[in-house]
């Protein structure tokens, strides 16, 4: 066990997180997910599992190593209910509470419609399956970049 590291982030995730560049994407998803057929076609090419954690609960742990992209405006993306763009669903809300808390601020999903986002996601580094069969339990972010505390914007020194 490694200390201060969520013990969902097995050493697979942790790899993968680690081996994306800025502006990759990873892709959380819920059981009803094509995530193997999906998976097999992003950069990784194999599913990640974790087995048991909720979409939220998985979302919380990624993002406390992974950070969000702050150079476009939606690093957060959400699949969106077929039929009805504007409703969030009791999965999609608790996740947006994961993902304001770990920005520390509002950083609202991007909708992104059903087969939109099959598409985004068989371009994403890798698939991370939860296992857990509430629908709409599908998100994709986009890594940013993390600078060294003595480290100046932009990286010049």
């Amino acid at each position: 066990m490694l200390k201060n590291i969520d013990p969902l982030l097995n050493a697979d995730i942790l790899y993968a997180l680690a081996a994306m560049g800025h502006g990759d994407e990873v892709v959380i998803c819920d059981a009803h997910f094509p995530a193997d057929s999906v998976a097999r076609q992003t950069v990784l090419g194999k599913v990640l599992c974790i087995d048991g954690a909720s979409a939220p609960r998985a979302v919380r742990a990624i993002l406390s190593v992974l950070p969000l992209d702050t150079f476009v405006d939606d690093p957060a993306g959400r699949m969106e209910v077929v039929g009805d763009v504007s409703t969030l669903p009791a999965v999609q809300r608790k996740a947006q509470r994961e993902v304001d808390q770990a920005e520390g601020k509002a950083t609202p999903f991007v909708s992104i419609e059903r087969f939109a986002f099959y598409e985004r996601a068989k371009n994403s580094y890798c698939v991370i399956a939860t296992g857990k069969a509430r629908g709409y339990g599908c998100f994709i972010f986009k890594k940013g970049v993390q600078l060294a505390a003595d480290e100046p914007e932009g990286g010049a020194r």
